[in-house]
């Protein structure tokens, strides 16, 4: 008889795209009887790459979940896309682990995905163990690769495993124990760094017991303060049993409160065979049943309600199944579900409070591109904005927009994206589509203050709609979004007409102001309003609203934003003078110089459109040996910049 579940984990698998992710996911299950048959990249029958896509090009574009049990513990494994184009997929998935395994490849090293990937997780404070995979290929490092760790990703690591045969088939892997007297000394020198009471012991004695060590191991793996590295091989099955045991015993299960009001973020959402979404949730609180009845709160706001019709709980099988005698089993704090009969549900939508402002925030795309199906005409156009739209709700960041005269726009991280985009959108709805060249996505702020009113007079207004609309728009504080006030009387207006002004302003906001960008950081005030209880429509507000904002925008002026990316350049010293010289001929901004005899660490800003451009670069520049990580650091002023322009001036 299987033990009773008394904990569950939530754990990510993340790596750079190709150190062994998907590989090492298919192991686990395997290893710990969760599969029967191991499953391949290359031949497309893993089970977390479900999707034709992901079959095909032997990556990962979705989060997906499979779960194991070892002893009393569920564990559900969440494989994460590797390609930096997918960052914001990862991000998401972030937010509902527990813990994580960064992969890394024993020949490959520490690569740029796995830098941004370990900042990111060392900024949440996420419990992380590493696992260094492929210790049988040709080429594999153990000591170089662990002091590129100390280096590059986190100081303190502590290293749980030997390799005997490392880099041929017969590389082993052997566990280091607190018994021995060498490795116990180790770790009590790491440990120490964080706690005074243990360099105490250190120092003066008595040294600590292994028991002691275990116990101050899995307290600072469980504060993300240290990272326990496993050496092994995905393919060939070494060193897994210690990682499995590592994750078991050294990452931290959740106690939530199961009788407080359900809470809990969606994080990934798919269609099943029939066409129905399937959203999976993460329940932090509380806990969910069939019929539910349950309101979500959007990204943007809004919210929506829906009942549930089915709810399959993740890893309820290893339990006896998902239904018994007193029916399905419920979805409880600190487990993952699948939900379906939620029409409108949305990545990242939240079930309980709204999230508060700045709680979470996902590096929005800064490339566009407009798309058009290969097939002209209305009924094709319209097909292929209905695919997308439906494709924006499994990664809202991606927005499809209508752009003037009717072709459909899309938010985007990189190329890799689009192509993964349009192949599914060929092998899933059917419709070949041509993107344009990816340009770099700005944005607008206003400059000052403006107000501008349409009036009723004594019939329709001089621009023909029965509504009176009077707004001011001035500058937000940097990084609140848009806000929409009113210093008109509520109840003033029918509340259809409030909302159709409250709709439209953000409507207009998001579609571009006088310069052709999105509009945000900017506060629209309602300051005036009238109507005809006879001949005013919600139309007429809509229709005015849209004149009044941009009329008030091109008073208040707005100047243009381009997205910038903090970066740091890790070359050798020889390449020095090229390397800078390339940086200040692109605008960047070195910001701090630091590094040895040998090699430079450059610290900076630049902007986002010149990424590309610069990493195609440094290798010629460098002889294959630098190394460059970026990530989006805001944005800032791009003077001069019209709408006619934009295109030429940032593809």
């Amino acid at each position: 008889m299987k033990a009773l579940l008394t904990r569950t984990l939530n754990i990510g698998i993340l790596a750079h795209v190709d150190a062994g992710k998907t590989s090492l996911t298919e192991r686990l299950l395997y290893d710990t009887g969760a599969i029967d048959r191991l499953g391949s990249v290359d031949a497309g029958s893993t089970q977390t790459d479900t999707d034709a896509i992901e079959r095909q090009r032997g990556i990962t574009v979705r989060s997906a979940v499979a779960s194991f049990r070892v002893g009393d513990t569920q564990v559900n494994l969440i494989d994460t896309p590797g390609h930096s184009d997918f960052i914001a997929e990862v991000e998401r998935a972030l937010g509902v682990l527990d813990g994580a395994v960064l992969v890394l490849s024993a020949v490959e090293g520490v690569q740029a995905q796995t830098r941004i990937l370990m900042r990111t997780l060392r900024e949440a404070r996420l419990p992380t163990l590493v696992f260094v995979n492929k210790i049988d290929r040709a080429g594999a490092r153990a000591d170089a690769l662990l002091a590129g760790i100390r280096r590059k990703l986190a100081p303190h690591i502590a290293p749980m495993t030997a390799v005997r045969d490392l880099g041929t088939p017969s590389a082993k892997t052997a566990p280091h124990f607190h018994d021995d007297a060498q490795f116990s000394a180790a770790q009590g020198e790491l440990l120490a760094e964080h706690d005074d009471a243990i360099l105490a012991r250190v120092v003066d004695g008595p040294p600590l017991t292994p028991a002691e060590l275990t116990k101050a191991l899995a307290d600072q793996t469980a504060r993300g303060l240290v990272h326990p590295v496993y050496f092994g091989s995905a393919i060939g099955g070494q060193g897994i049993a210690a990682l499995v045991d590592a994750v078991v015993t050294l990452l931290p299960a959740p106690t939530p409160d199961t009788a407080a009001p359900p809470r809990g973020t969606v994080f990934a959402v798919k269609r099943d065979g029939s066409g129905r979404k399937v959203a999976y949730l993460r329940l932090a609180e509380g806990s969910l049943s069939n019929r539910q009845r349950l309101t979500f709160t959007s990204s943007d706001g809004a919210t929506h309600t829906g009942r549930l019709t089915a709810l399959d709980v993740v890893g309820a099988e290893g339990q006896g199944g998902t239904a018994g005698a007193s029916g399905p089993t419920p979805l409880t704090a600190g487990n993952i579900g699948r939900l379906r009969g939620l029409p409108h549900i949305r990545v990242g939508d939240r079930l309980g409070p709204p999230r508060a402002p700045g709680a979470q925030h996902f590096a929005a795309p800064t490339l566009q591109s407009v798309v058009h199906p290969r097939q002209p005409g209305t009924a094709a156009a319209a097909r292929l904005h209905a695919a997308l739209v439906d494709l924006s709700e499994q990664d809202p960041l991606i927005r499809a927009r209508t752009e003037p005269g009717g072709a459909t726009s899309v938010f985007l991280y990189g190329e890799v994206q689009k192509e993964v985009i349009a192949a599914t959108l060929a092998d899933t709805y059917g419709i070949e589509a041509v993107f344009e060249p990816s340009r770099t996505v700005c944005a607008e702020r206003p400059h000052s203050a403006a107000e501008f009113t349409e009036e009723i007079h004594r019939g329709p207004s001089p621009s023909g709609y029965w509504a009176t609309v009077g707004l001011r728009v001035a500058p937000a504080p940097y990084g609140t979004g848009n806000d929409f006030r009113y210093e008109t009387e509520l109840g003033a207006l029918p509340r259809a007409f409030h909302q159709a002004v409250e709709e439209t302003v953000y409507d207009v906001l998001r579609s571009g102001g006088p310069q052709g960008w999105a509009v945000t950081d900017c506060a629209v005030t309602l300051v005036r309003s009238g109507f005809d209880s006879v001949m005013s429509t919600a139309g007429d507000f809509r229709a005015a609203t849209r004149i009044v904002l941009e009329h008030a925008l091109r008073k208040a002026g707005t100047r243009v934003y381009e997205p910038y990316q903090a970066f740091e350049l890790e070359v050798p010293i020889g390449a020095l003078t090229a390397v800078t010289a390339q940086l200040s001929a692109m605008g960047a901004l070195i910001e701090e110089t630091t590094g040895g005899e040998e090699v430079r660490l450059l610290r900076g800003t630049v902007a986002a459109r010149r990424v590309a451009a610069l990493e195609r670069r440094l290798p010629a520049l460098t002889h294959g040996e630098a190394h460059w990580w970026s990530r989006p650091d805001g944005d800032r002023p791009l003077d001069g910049l019209s709408a006619s322009g934009r295109a030429d001036t940032l593809a």
